[in-house]
């Protein structure tokens, strides 16, 4: 019997049959042609990339302004505070922030429209053709800024391609400059060109009718007075109006002796 077993199952082996059957059949065609499913890769969820910070509203940028400035005791304070201030959207394509040269707590104050390339560039005011033209102007009447005289501008940082300020950049600049104003404590103001008139004193005049005209600017309980006079760049354009500005540094001059004159006097 089991002769004959073996004899069976070398038959099955040599007519090809490799492997046992199951009670259940098994369908092998089907088999080959389901295929093992393909893993499908799952990309992980991205995170977007965070967009820059929109520019606060004007109103939001004026108040925070006016309370960065406010907290200042110091000119070094006040710069530090101006540094730090992001309210203007003029700073995020200046390359430095322009804050003054010259001597602080000087008798005489200038104030300037905005800062150039070259003021961009080095990061104080007045450094290129028209600074260079206005130090001879201030020599003319016996001031220096190693001295005597103090600079700064109604805007701190370059607008694009020496454009005007808009008054939403002036806004937020101006709460500084007021501060700049009180802490340096000027005997004499004197304002360049029409964009620091209009902004300092709020008058729209052109500069031709408020240049050589004093005005009065309170600065605590005092009235400090106050000179617009000729933009030197606009003078390096239209030579033959010196003789207009230096009629306004005699009357500067002419001020200053006079108030030295009165201190002594007391």
């Amino acid at each position: 019997m089991t002769e004959d077993k073996l004899a069976t199952l070398n038959w099955l082996v040599e007519a090809g049959a490799d492997e046992a059957i199951a009670e259940a059949p098994l369908n092998r065609l089907l088999a080959k042609t389901q295929a093992a499913p393909i893993p499908v890769a799952v990309p992980r969820p991205t995170v977007p990339a965070r967009a820059p910070a929109p520019p606060p509203a004007a109103g939001d940028a004026v108040a925070g302004a006016l309370a960065a400035a406010a907290s200042a005791t110091t000119l070094a304070e006040l710069q530090a505070a101006l540094e730090a201030f992001d309210g203007c959207g003029l700073k995020r394509t200046a390359a430095n922030t322009v804050f003054a040269d010259g001597v602080a707590h000087a008798p005489v104050m200038l104030i300037g429209e905005a800062p150039g390339r070259d003021e961009d560039r080095v990061g104080k005011p007045f450094v290129g053709r028209a600074g260079q033209l206005l130090d001879k102007m201030l020599a003319s009447i016996g001031l220096d800024r190693k001295t005597n005289a103090y600079i700064t501008n109604v805007i701190n940082w370059r607008p694009p391609d020496n454009r005007d300020p808009s008054p939403e950049e002036a806004a937020a600049c101006l709460p500084f400059l007021r501060r700049h104003i009180e802490l340096a404590r000027p005997q004499v103001i004197i304002l360049l060109g029409a964009v620091a008139a209009r902004h300092v004193v709020g008058v729209s005049d052109g500069i031709m009718k408020l240049r050589g005209r004093w005005m009065d600017y309170r600065v605590g309980e005092d009235m400090v007075p106050l000179m617009p006079t000729l933009h030197p760049a606009y003078l390096l354009r239209q030579p033959a109006h010196k003789k207009l500005a230096w009629r306004d540094l005699q009357s500067v001059r002419n001020k200053i002796e006079a108030l030295a004159g009165t201190r002594d006097a007391g």
